[in-house]
């Protein structure tokens, strides 16, 4: 009951914020405003108005960009990225698969860095990037996975991951870290 007032509160400040919001108008969530700002200076056709917005404009994404408020990357970057996270489910991080063909995003290629088994027979993974996978199902490999290991990681149905160490059939893994 003492929580009522509260949501009253806070209904009213929402309330409060949304004619502000729609007078800003739309804004794209592929866009930050830095670089939107920059990008309506090109619709001033008068010249010198046009440079001095694009001045201001730059000076703010530079700015924006040294206090961490705008980070850009590059392709490169962004596939270094993607192969980094690959196997985590983070919904977020498809922003970087923007322009990626599905291939490329479907799965990772790696060197084992060390290879070892549980008690149970199952293996567990360090590979490149410091990435950290074990096996999830009772499936055997021919030959041991050692250090140097090529693997291929690809993406499953349902969220499972199967990798393919030296060219062998695949397993069922998970990452952990």
């Amino acid at each position: 009951m003492a929580r009522l007032p509260y949501i009253g509160i806070l209904s009213f400040g929402v309330l409060a914020l949304a004619p502000a919001a729609m007078a800003a108008g739309p804004t794209s969530p592929d866009q930050a405003p830095a670089v939107r700002a920059v990008l309506d200076c090109r619709k001033i056709t008068d010249g010198p108005q046009r440079l001095a917005c694009f001045d201001a404009a730059t000076a703010r994404m530079d700015e924006a960009q040294a206090k961490g408020d705008l980070v850009t990357i590059d392709q490169a970057q962004r596939r270094t990225l993607r192969k980094e996270a690959f196997g985590f489910a983070l919904p977020s991080l498809a922003i970087f698969d923007k322009g990626v063909s599905k291939s490329e995003t479907d799965s990772v290629s790696l060197k084992v860095l060390s290879a070892s088994q549980d008690k149970t027979g199952r293996w567990r993974f360090t590979l490149e990037g410091e990435q950290f996978w074990h096996q999830t199902d009772l499936a055997t490999m021919t030959f041991d996975p050692h250090a140097g290991s090529s693997v291929v990681i690809k993406k499953g149905a349902l969220g499972s991951f199967h990798m393919n160490v030296d060219g062998q059939p695949s397993i069922q893994v998970q990452r952990e870290r």
